[in-house]
């Protein structure tokens, strides 16, 4: 059965200045906060223009790593990862109280988000960091990952994502930034990819096969030097198909 409606997210304040140009096209964003990118400025802005398209919000925490954008892992005792992840939701809460706006969901970056799916220690201290927030806030989360497992086990709501400019291993994770093929730039290619998962309900992997995957809301990364126009070009062909972006 094709899903009549999605959720479009990317995420936002990590410096690009793009995110006039794509607010129009989604329905949720992911917030840096500090972490690998952000601070308290870029994060009103971006939640002063999210508010006025009606996008929901969302906290992006990493790892504390700026120079390297997040995308690579720190060894870190728990506790001090605890103390980071909470620090920055805490700083994107506090600007969103000021402009009477909720946090709507969290969703890791980078090396934070692919390390949880398959690390149980980081998995945990993410979920630790959930159960300190006032439910329903929601986690975005990989389908068949340790966070999911984790999260579903303690009663965290959750959210199926998937990303539909990333290429995917038969294991369903992404396919390393280090490989040429990790990133989809082609907006036929990347119809094809989203369209599968959403009618199918399975996405095609690297190696040409089909695996089963579940997803509520499809990921189009900020950063993508070609992000606006595969985001304004799959919204077209998704109404197109009467598949809705909400």
């Amino acid at each position: 059965m094709i899903l009549n409606a999605i959720d479009i997210n990317v995420d936002v304040g990590e410096g690009i200045g793009n995110e006039p140009q794509l607010m129009p096209f989604i329905s949720s964003c992911n917030i840096a906060c500090g972490g690998h990118a952000g601070d308290i400025d870029t994060m009103r802005s971006v939640i002063r223009l999210a508010k006025a398209h009606r996008v929901k919000m969302g906290a992006h925490p990493s790892f504390p790593d700026k120079a390297n954008f997040g995308r690579i892992h720190m060894e870190m005792p728990c506790a001090a990862l605890f103390k980071s992840i909470k620090g920055q939701v805490d700083d994107l809460i506090h600007v969103l109280r000021e402009e009477h706006r909720n946090l709507h969901h969290i969703k890791p970056h980078g090396a934070l988000y692919n390390l949880a799916a398959v690390d149980e220690k980081v998995a945990d201290v993410i979920i630790e960091v959930m159960k300190t927030m006032v439910l329903p806030i929601k986690l975005y989360v990989p389908f068949g990952s340790v966070i999911e497992k984790k999260a579903l086990s303690q009663n965290i709501p959750i959210i199926y994502e998937a990303f539909a400019d990333r290429n995917y291993n038969d294991d369903l994770t992404l396919v390393s930034r280090k490989e040429a093929s990790a990133t989809i730039h082609n907006e036929d290619d990347l119809f094809a990819h989203i369209f599968n998962m959403i009618s199918k309900q399975k996405v095609k992997t690297i190696t040409g096969n089909y695996i089963e995957i579940k997803a509520q809301t499809f990921c189009i990364h900020g950063d993508h030097p070609n992000a606006v126009n595969l985001i304004k070009n799959l919204g077209i062909r998704l109404k197109s198909h009467g598949i809705q972006i909400r």
